[in-house]
């Protein structure tokens, strides 16, 4: 039996503060953004750098400690899967996008004394989603 991979690493700044919302059933789920850049040189000798954002998706334990210790700029490692979800606006046009479910957080930098802390979920696999 031949088994897929699904595993997304990135290290990036947060480009807002976190939105924590509550599903129907009571559970929590906190959403942000994280960009990550990369810079290389021109074959006519300029610097280049080009910026990814990424839609981050934390869900239980872990979308509480997002929405508590993160905000817009903070350095952080978020390990996860894509998900791509899809969906329907009121004037029927199809809509579709690709996010990364996190089952680990770490900060890694210095402010407000909480570098290098490690944080994971004990729930990755998540179908309720309230928006």
């Amino acid at each position: 039996m031949s088994r897929g991979l699904n595993k997304v690493m990135i290290i990036g700044r947060l480009g807002r503060d976190p939105e924590m919302r509550y599903t129907p059933s009571g559970r929590p789920v906190t959403t942000f953004s994280v960009a990550t850049s990369r810079t290389w040189n021109t074959a006519e000798g300029g610097r280049r750098t080009e910026t990814e954002w990424f839609n981050v998706v934390a869900w239980s334990n872990l979308a509480e400690i997002c929405k508590q210790h993160l905000s817009k700029g903070r350095l952080v490692y978020v390990e996860g899967r894509l998900q791509t979800r899809q969906w329907e606006d009121n004037e029927g046009n199809k809509h579709s996008s690709t996010e990364i479910v996190a089952n680990e957080m770490i900060m890694l930098d210095e402010r407000r004394d909480s570098g290098g802390e490690e944080y994971e979920t004990d729930e990755i696999e998540e179908d309720e989603f309230p928006f």
